[in-house]
């Protein structure tokens, strides 16, 4: 079974405006509301590619059980921890000109709330997976993803990390699967700018000397690349089409990743290009991936 941990979801209200102008009534002419939260959209595209998982995090008041009516009510297993102070967020994802994103606080998490998500978490059996991906709100200790994978060291879960800086740093000691850096978060925790293929390759096995064992660098139009724990080094271009949203792309490659490694019984080189070809149909489409248009990327890749 596959797992995913949002800590901090939200409702992501999409709303398109013509020419925005600060201080001024703007109307919209295009809305949507979706769950939203980076193990959410794991959650979300592993369903629509046919897989199922089940979502774990944090959720209170109406919010957030819009949020665990909407998973539901999509076949996605959800449980979470019901917190009883505060709401989850709405976060307005406005495009325009430009993009502008405003985003709510969420709800305070109690240590009782804590230990209520470890004892999910210690139902965990060898073989499943396990994804963390996110920031850490305030309410939570910054130490949450190293707590997490402590406890579940040796017990034969794959861990999956997308996050940045330190929270994806101070974990490499626990050996994760697979970490999903893209260039400019690999970048930031090597203080260097890296725009080409060619020049991620030497700080992401800096990240698996230091303890990863596959990573996975998603870098928008330039594609991606991929050095797996055999020491295959695998780039591929970024597929053609035109960029519509790029909220949950990355989430979608990790996704994608995932689906094309059970499918093919773990060869790598399958699982990287259905990642790619996963976060590009999210990043193509107004909503998240479907398997439809990820068959019709990778046929044309």
């Amino acid at each position: 079974m596959i797992y995913t941990v949002t800590f901090n979801p939200s409702l992501d209200y999409i709303v398109r405006v013509e020419g925005f102008k600060a201080g001024q009534i703007n109307r919209t002419y295009y809305e949507n509301i979706l769950p939203g939260g980076k193990g959410i959209n794991v959650s979300i595209v592993l369903k629509n590619l046919g897989h199922d998982s089940t979502a774990l995090g944090f959720t209170a008041g109406f919010t957030g059980r819009e949020i665990e009516r909407r998973l539901k009510e999509s076949g996605i297993g959800a449980e979470f921890i019901a917190v009883s102070e505060g709401m989850t967020r709405i976060n307005l994802k406005m495009k325009s000109d430009e993009e502008t994103e405003i985003n709510g606080q969420g709800p305070k998490i109690t240590e009782e709330n804590i230990q209520e998500l470890y004892s999910k978490l210690d139902t965990l059996q060898a073989g499943d997976l396990l994804v963390i991906s996110g920031s850490v709100p305030n309410t939570l200790p910054g130490d949450m993803y190293e707590r997490i994978m402590s406890r579940l060291e040796g017990r034969g879960i794959d861990i999956v990390v997308d996050a940045e800086r330190d929270l994806l740093v101070n974990v490499l000691k626990y050996h994760p699967f697979l970490i999903k850096p893209n260039n400019h978060e690999l970048g930031a925790i090597y203080g260097v700018e890296l725009k080409k293929q060619d020049e991620v390759i030497p700080y992401a096995k800096k990240l698996q000397e230091a303890g990863a064992r596959n990573v996975l660098i998603s870098m928008a139009g330039e594609g991606a690349v991929f050095i797996s724990e055999k020491g295959d080094i695998i780039k591929s271009a970024a597929p053609k089409g035109k960029v519509v949203n790029s909220v949950g792309a990355g989430d979608s490659m990790v996704a994608g990743f995932l689906t094309g490694y059970m499918e093919s019984e773990g060869d790598y080189d399958k699982a990287f290009r259905m990642g790619v070809c996963t976060g590009s149909a999210s990043a193509f489409s107004p909503d998240l991936a479907t398997r439809p248009e990820v068959e019709a990327l990778l046929a044309a890749l």
